[in-house]
């Protein structure tokens, strides 16, 4: 089976990486700094896979389905510590969410 070249997975995972980065230094709403971090991992787990696929070992597979785990217990405490916040009715404003108050 003949697909695409390593270069453009490459290409498109270091695309994403960037466009989450971007995402992160640029928004200051913490749910979109907590998609764009996804948005990084995502291609993070790309390149991983891609190495993976080139090399015919499943070692980057198996460390991209730990890191997708990870991703997903990140989600979790994220969104649980945003809905924490807004229910106190504090300014949702990344810059502004140095200390959680008790």
């Amino acid at each position: 089976m003949t697909g695409p070249n390593l270069t453009w997975y490459l290409a498109v995972s270091a695309f994403l990486f960037a466009i989450g980065a971007l995402g992160v230094m640029l928004r200051r709403s913490p749910l979109i700094v907590l998609l764009s971090i996804e948005i990084m991992l995502n291609g993070a787990n790309l390149a991983l896979i891609t190495f993976s696929r080139n090399h015919a070992d499943m070692s980057g597979q198996i460390f991209a389905l730990a890191v997708m785990a990870v991703a997903a217990s990140e989600v979790v405490v994220g969104l649980g510590l945003i809905v924490a916040v807004h229910r106190r009715r504090l300014e949702l404003d990344v810059d502004k969410l140095s200390t959680l108050r008790g």
